[in-house]
């Protein structure tokens, strides 16, 4: 049996790495399949060496798609919408398991993709989704992503590996890019939370795309505060962050559904700094970004 997994960007990994190790378990063949960045290569490198699997490098999906076609793997997972699904079909069964599960109207959208099966995070979602694509198949399986925290790989680390504070409280602070509460934020958020530790840990368009350059700008301010710890671009698995965190403070992410399964306390801001086509006469186009369910 050989697997293939689709890696159109470095935070689909988290999802796809529980389900490696198992597969790996029962005697599977795992192979990677990065798309090459050269802006993220030292990064793309050092995870594709940490994952001891196959790994393949392309540069776009027509390349990834010629591929698959070649190579014919057993199943081959997505994280995100991939075109003609139908052509690799023949040989090759899909499934799509999401790179997040958030409140963005994406999380259903995706499946226009047609995959053989996804793999879905909880009875409701499944029924929704169902109701929406009668005609695709969908299976309960849970979260697999949270596999690692629940099974404790994190209760040995502690704030202290990222220069906070033990004695303290940690909020974890993470905004997606768009539409994003980041802009909303006072330039002194710290400081109004002293008291506590703050791990900010945003999403990686916010800290590579030269679109959302004012976030990255704000939040590098926020770093300069000795209680805050600003994720980079090598921190891909938010998982640690989750499991040495108190409570968190985010907006349309999918951190928001994963912290609420893990039993802890969310803050949800409602609030969003939003782009002039999205304001207004257009605010149509804002809530059809976003899932109001």
């Amino acid at each position: 049996m050989r697997v293939y997994f689709d890696v159109q960007q470095l935070y689909y990994i988290p999802q796809y790495v529980p389900l490696q190790k198992e597969l790996t378990k029962k005697g599977v063949e795992c192979t990677f399949v990065f798309y090459r960045d050269f802006q993220m290569a030292s990064q793309q490198k050092s995870v594709a060496d940490s994952l001891k699997s196959n790994i393949h490098w392309v540069s776009n999906n027509a390349e990834a798609k010629a591929l698959y076609i070649q190579e014919k793997p057993d199943w081959l997972i997505i994280g995100n919408y991939f075109d003609d699904l139908e052509s690799l079909h023949a040989f090759t069964k899909t499934a799509l398991l999401s790179h997040g599960i958030g409140p963005k109207a994406c999380y259903y959208t995706v499946s226009d993709s047609m995959p053989t099966v996804r793999f879905v995070e909880g009875p409701y979602r499944t029924r929704r989704l169902q109701d929406l694509y009668p005609n695709s198949k969908f299976v309960d399986t849970g979260y697999a992503k949270l596999d690692p925290v629940v099974n404790g790989e994190y209760d040995s680390l502690n704030v202290a590996q990222y220069g906070l504070d033990p004695s303290k409280k940690t909020i974890l602070y993470a905004p997606t890019f768009y539409p994003s509460s980041i802009e909303c934020f006072h330039k002194n958020f710290p400081l109004h939370f002293s008291e506590y530790n703050i791990i900010v840990k945003p999403h990686y368009f916010s800290l590579v795309s030269a679109t959302y350059k004012k976030q990255k700008n704000l939040m590098l301010k926020w770093a300069q505060h000795e209680n805050v710890y600003l994720a980079g671009v090598d921190d891909v698995n938010i998982l640690p962050f989750m499991a040495i965190s108190d409570l968190l403070i985010s907006d349309a992410s999918s951190t928001l559904f994963e912290f609420a399964a893990l039993d802890k306390p969310i803050v949800w801001c409602d609030f969003y700094k939003l782009r002039l086509g999205y304001r207004g006469l257009f605010k149509f186009r804002f809530d059809n970004r976003m899932d109001e369910d």
